[in-house]
């Protein structure tokens, strides 16, 4: 039903006008872009601001500093390669956080699930490592998949079964997964020579091919890119990403319509999953070669706050991330050419997410206000 107010006609007009209703509605959609994107704006530059106050509060250069981060993603083919490949697990850990929240439920697994992936998806590449690539890598990569959904599924059955809160299991699930990756690299497939708890490499044929001259992207950026957009189109469009989002919104009037809240809030728990274990597999299939202590690095933490920076929106998701990705990049390199420590940018964007949820209490009330 149209929100527009008609003007009754008078006597002669041969009916209504018909001008305003169009003005009406695209000053509507302008001043909903704006709300959409002057806070994202807003929070990222006062974010700097604030983290350029502290830089040089330390001590350091704060021009040269954010300089550092802002451009060597862009200043050389290393750097953009560098950053795309840091995008991949951001990005698929984002969605193993925000796929879930869009269900109402928070999984904050996905550091385990990314382990699980890498270890399934090694386990594949290594016993297996005769066969040809059109056969090993599909199944590695499927295999990781599976490695990191089952994980997720154990807190999606404790959840749904149990009604065991997602948020103690799958944190708890995290710590179980470093023991069982640590078995793995010193146990059952060791690398003495790495000189780290690793496993040995994986065969030639479980590797991502490599696009363009050294260095090489690897191929798997362009299978999460078209995850992205299946994912986007998924939520939006198709009847299981209308009920799972009806489920966040509102589980109560979902459940008096007949939407099983419960198998959907476990189905997200364990599709987050899996993209957390395609993003271990892939890391190794496209990067390390092999499972190895610690590759998880701190994308848990950076694929929640992406997702909470998505604000449920699954298109504006790979954007974000790849800005977090430039940042990530980028804090190595301030780190060599102002000395500023790495852990400034986590700072940085720890500022841009709380800004922005700030500027959800400021909109709010300047809509009150009007």
């Amino acid at each position: 039903m149209s929100t527009v107010e008609q003007t009754p006609p008078t006597p002669g007009s041969g009916g209504p006008p018909s001008a305003p209703a169009p003005r009406g509605h695209g000053s509507g959609a302008v001043t909903g872009v704006a709300w959409t994107v002057l806070p994202y704006v807003a929070s990222v530059v006062l974010a700097f601001l604030v983290g350029g106050l502290l830089i040089q509060a330390m001590g350091y250069s704060a021009v040269d500093a954010l300089e550092a981060v802002l451009t060597s993603s862009f200043d050389s083919r290393f750097g953009m390669v560098e950053t795309l490949h840091k995008w991949v697990p951001i990005v698929l850990c984002a969605y193993a956080f925000a796929i879930p929240l869009a269900t109402g439920k928070f999984n904050i697994g996905a550091e385990g699930q990314l382990l699980l992936g890498a270890t399934g998806g090694a386990a594949i590449g290594i016993t297996f490592s005769d066969l040809p690539a059109v056969l090993l890598l599909p199944a590695m990569l499927v295999a990781g998949v599976l490695a990191g959904a089952l994980w997720a599924g154990i807190a999606a059955v404790l959840l749904v079964r149990f009604r065991v809160n997602e948020v103690l299991s799958t944190v708890l699930l995290n710590f179980v997964s470093f023991r069982l990756i640590d078995w793995v690299a010193t146990s059952v497939w060791p690398d003495a020579g790495a000189g780290h708890p690793a496993t040995t490499p994986v065969g030639d044929g479980a590797r991502l091919p490599l696009i363009g001259e050294a260095p090489g992207l690897h191929s798997g950026v362009l299978l999460v890119l078209a995850l992205a957009v299946f994912i986007a189109v998924g939520m939006r469009f198709t009847p299981t990403g209308f009920e799972m989002r009806a489920v966040g919104d509102n589980p109560r009037a979902s459940l008096i319509n007949g939407v099983k809240t419960s198998r959907l809030a476990g189905a997200g728990l364990v599709i987050g999953g899996g993209a957390a274990g395609l993003a271990g597999a892939i890391d190794v299939a496209g990067v390390q070669g092999r499972m190895l202590e610690g590759m998880q690095s701190n994308f848990l933490i950076l694929g929640i706050i992406v997702g909470l920076m998505a604000r449920g929106s699954m298109l504006a998701l790979p954007f974000i991330a790849f800005g977090i990705a430039v940042l990530e990049f980028g804090a190595g390199t301030m780190q060599l050419v102002a000395s500023v420590p790495v852990e400034m940018v986590l700072v940085i964007e720890a500022l841009i997410l709380l800004f922005l949820l700030l500027s959800d209490i400021v909109r709010n009330r300047l809509r009150g206000a009007a």
